[in-house]
């Protein structure tokens, strides 16, 4: 899935009105899965000036990149805290270990060649879905669409839920940046045709 989608999915499950703590814990662990790869490649693109080709299509794969991202999205981990949250932390921990384990849990069903260890540290064998949020090849012209109608419902439930400035404008924001590259994609690139 796409950040926003993830960060939308978080707050709609474990957000709650009223309760800014909690809110900012799942928006955060529904964030932090991804976060590595957003400073590495981020760093490498913008500090180093590594071509962006260069960073997803090597360093991305490299033994050391893997290796953070097997310890961020590892659903053993994200699954222990979560784990240890329901049994001795209060609704913030829950929220926060909550929003990081659907994260990598739903990305465990939608990443096939740029899927990562998910067994970190029991193993180092990784599953490749059949199907891609985002490639083609393995079903993403329709995964694709499916999330953005799914963050669209989630918005919605966000927005009759949260009733503040900032939550509705940050729901409009994650909204907006799960709907616009799909948007410049087909509008005024034509879908690729």
């Amino acid at each position: 899935m796409n950040t926003p989608a993830h960060l939308l999915l978080g707050a709609a499950v474990f957000a709650k009105p009223g309760a800014r703590l909690v809110t900012a814990a799942a928006v955060f662990g529904a964030l932090l899965p991804d976060l590595s790869l957003y400073l590495l490649a981020g760093g490498a693109i913008y500090v180093l000036g590594v071509p962006p080709e260069t960073v997803f299509g090597e360093y991305y794969f490299s033994d050391s990149w893997q290796t953070i991202f097997a310890i961020d999205n590892s659903l053993i981990l994200w699954g222990a805290l979560f784990a240890l949250s329901l049994a001795w932390g209060g609704a913030a921990l829950r929220a926060f270990a909550g929003s990081g384990l659907l994260h990598v849990a739903s990305d465990f069903l939608l990443h096939n060649d740029d899927a990562r260890r998910q067994f970190w540290p029991l193993s180092d064998w990784v599953f490749h879905s059949p199907v891609s949020y985002w490639d083609p090849d393995h079903y993403g012209w329709l995964i694709g669409p499916l999330e953005m109608l799914l963050c669209i419902g989630l918005a919605i439930v966000l927005w009759r839920r949260f009733h503040g400035v900032i939550a509705r404008l940050t729901v409009l924001l994650l909204l907006g940046l799960e709907i616009l590259p799909w948007a410049v994609f087909f509008l005024f690139l034509g879908g690729g045709s």
